[in-house]
């Protein structure tokens, strides 16, 4: 019985290791969103984020192989947190799939901090040499692709004016959502970025439907 309780030991601490590389791992990239936020890529320094996480630049190293790696898993956990809370399970119509938009910007409102990195770091990445480049150029075309396929099937199934120009609508939708985001940046308690976001679509979807509908009067999450 003894030997089996010293064998397990070493089975606990392991776990208990796993926790604390977790847990610290998730310091530095919250860490590294102020950062970027902050200062952008270029000018951000892994020894800064490292000393406001309190830890050492090689402790910090032993989680990413650098500053790039760093940027590259700040911005993959933040997409998969918007595709895990509101994106997981398929929108019912255009209608269901705009509320979720509107509940997306609402989150957002509450996540100031990323919201300003993402804004910092779409500049950047305008230049091809910098190191998200690729990234955001594959995410519009990919979310570009999401929302055309989302207009195209309202259409097929009546839901949506036969000649709606999908690609031009979806287009236009997120030119939106990321102007409403810089205006909510450099004033937040001027601009309302999810009502603003739900009367936008609200009036888009009433041009487009087969119905002349648009959304819930009320933009969900924004409470």
């Amino acid at each position: 019985m003894a030997q089996h309780k010293e064998a397990a030991a070493p089975k606990a601490a392991g776990r208990g290791t796993y926790a604390v590389g977790d847990a610290r791992r998730r310091k530095i990239l919250d860490t590294a969103v102020e950062h970027f936020a902050q200062w952008g890529f270029h000018a951000s320094s892994l020894a800064r984020i490292a000393h406001d996480c309190g830890i050492t630049q090689g402790g910090l190293l032993h989680h990413f192989r650098g500053k790039e790696d760093l940027l590259l898993s700040v911005l993959a956990q933040s997409e998969q947190h918007d595709v895990e809370r509101l994106f997981s399970e398929p929108a019912e119509s255009v209608a269901a799939y705009y509320a979720t938009v509107v509940a997306l910007a609402a989150d957002n409102a509450r996540r100031p901090g990323l919201v300003r990195m993402y804004n910092t770091l779409v500049g950047e990445s305008g230049n091809p040499g910098h190191p998200a480049h690729d990234y955001f150029t594959q995410r519009y075309a990919r979310v570009l692709a999401h929302n055309v396929r989302l207009l195209e099937t309202g259409v097929a199934r009546g839901e949506l004016r036969p000649g709606t120009d999908c690609e031009a609508v979806a287009r236009e939708t997120l030119a939106v959502m990321d102007g409403l985001q810089i205006q909510w940046v450099l004033a937040p308690a001027a601009v309302d970025m999810p009502a603003l976001l739900h009367a936008y679509l609200d009036r888009q979807l009433r041009g487009i439907s087969t119905a002349g509908t648009g959304l819930a009067e009320t933009a969900p999450g924004a409470a």
